[in-house]
């Protein structure tokens, strides 16, 4: 029991959910010490393809049947991906059958699933973030419009799959989404909103692996909303991103653990609330210093495909810690000392109305620095892989620097294609010199 380094080492290993994310959990874990096997369910067309996974048609959002799985394959540790089965409580659920999960309960949950009670605790916990006002009938949201007489955010209150945020421009805008919020386009995430003040500045996206008490923190990493070259166009889940973000190197990075995250455990914990999974702080660098825009309860995607590469073989030790709250037991997670690009191939048509059923070809072969992962495919019984949602595919590299390591990901979605494929070619300019 002395050797932290082999304390806790799960054989066997689930991960829930079905996207990129969980693609690229599945494939660091398998690749961690002690790790035998990796299930994923529901699991996507490129869960096969990694070593030492095997898929389960369970979905997501079925407990009884995760649970049943869990039992049937000994599973040492669950990681869930995706917010809405945290928020539905998921991990209570396999936790209280005796399964450690990474991943926070429903009571954690809520940083995500409901913006009025994140906003609450960042205040209450003194977190730097852009002032508010909650606001749960139309009535009242038009009022304190109408009384700031200037565009405002307008957040709907609970989970709208990314969709569910207007940043306005005008008090016309304003005003028109909140009639659509309460006008039940995002259904019961809307019942409720908050209305935020503009702030400007350049985004980042920062993860904490927690246990409850403790927290390690890994690079930070920025994301590419927009679907068109210079960050223009629509909004979409994520177009691409590149890790470590340079802006939050060293002493900027520990300001956010010591004014962000450290803060938000903190005011998890004086609340009864043993949070042991994600903390994703997005993070707005304004000219006045950081800001919170929102916290998350997973990892984010495609930050997670860009991340899981640079991280070493005690993955699946460190997320056990996690899971069971004894982070002090956990071998130190290294972190290789490289750039990482990942850039996403998108269905046609995203993300408006998408087509699938296309046919995926690929000759990339992975390898060490190098990586291929799926999100929106399946695998058909003829052993072909067709697209089946928005966000089709990542490919991912590593170099010594951001020209070398975006290089890399974008010839290797040169020998990747399906009819309708979309991609940013500029993905990493803020770091990319060529």
């Amino acid at each position: 029991m002395s050797d932290p380094a082999t304390l806790l080492s799960p054989e066997r290993v689930l991960v829930v959910g079905g996207g990129g994310r969980e693609n690229s959990l599945a494939w660091a874990l398998a690749r961690s010490q002690g790790v035998a096997a990796v299930w994923v369910a529901p699991g996507n067309g490129g869960t096969a393809d990694i070593a030492g996974c095997q898929q389960l048609a369970i979905a997501e959002t079925d407990a009884a049947g995760l649970l049943a799985a869990c039992k049937t394959h000994a599973i040492d540790l669950v990681v869930v991906g995706p917010e809405a089965p945290l928020a539905a409580g998921l991990g209570d659920h396999l936790r209280a059958a005796g399964l450690a999960v990474f991943g926070p309960g429903a009571d954690g949950a809520q940083l995500e699933a409901s913006k009025q009670w994140a906003k609450a605790l960042m205040v209450e916990a003194a977190i730097p973030t852009a002032g508010y006002w909650p606001a749960d009938s139309r009535e009242q949201a038009l009022a304190i419009l109408e009384g700031q007489n200037r565009p405002l955010v307008v957040k709907a209150d609970g989970l709208a799959a990314g969709k569910g945020v207007t940043v306005a421009d005008s008090l016309a805008e304003s005003r028109a989404a909140i009639e659509e919020i309460f006008a039940g386009r995002f259904g019961g995430a809307g019942a409720s909103l908050v209305l935020e003040e503009r702030t400007e500045g350049p985004e980042v996206s920062v993860f904490a692996l927690c246990d409850g008490e403790r927290m390690v923190v890994l690079p930070p990493a920025q994301d590419h909303k927009r679907i068109g070259e210079g960050d223009t166009g629509p909004n979409t889940g994520g177009m691409g991103a590149y890790a470590p973000a340079p802006m939050l190197a060293g002493a900027a990075l520990e300001a956010v653990r010591q004014r962000v995250l450290e803060p938000t455990l903190a005011a998890l914990k004086a609340r009864g609330i043993e949070y042991r999974g994600v903390i994703y702080a997005g993070l707005m660098l304004t000219p006045t210093g950081l800001s919170v825009i929102e916290f998350n309860c997973r990892f984010g995607d495609p930050e997670c495909e860009t991340l899981m590469p640079l991280l070493g073989p005690e993955l699946a030790q460190v997320l056990l810690a996690c899971a069971l709250g004894r982070l002090d037991k956990a071998p130190v997670l290294t972190i290789a000392p490289r750039c990482s690009a990942c850039v996403i191939a998108a269905a046609g048509g995203y993300p408006g109305e998408v087509r699938r059923g296309d046919r995926i070809e690929s000759s990339l072969e992975s390898r060490a620095d190098l990586q291929l992962f799926h999100a929106g495919s399946q695998r058909l019984a003829d052993g072909s892989t067709v697209t089946s949602g928005g966000r089709v595919l990542a490919v991912v590299a590593q170099g010594d620097d951001f020209d070398a390591a975006f290089a890399a990901a974008y010839a290797g979605l040169a020998l990747v294609h399906f009819e309708g494929i979309t991609y940013r070619h500029d993905i990493g300019h803020q770091v990319r010199r060529t």
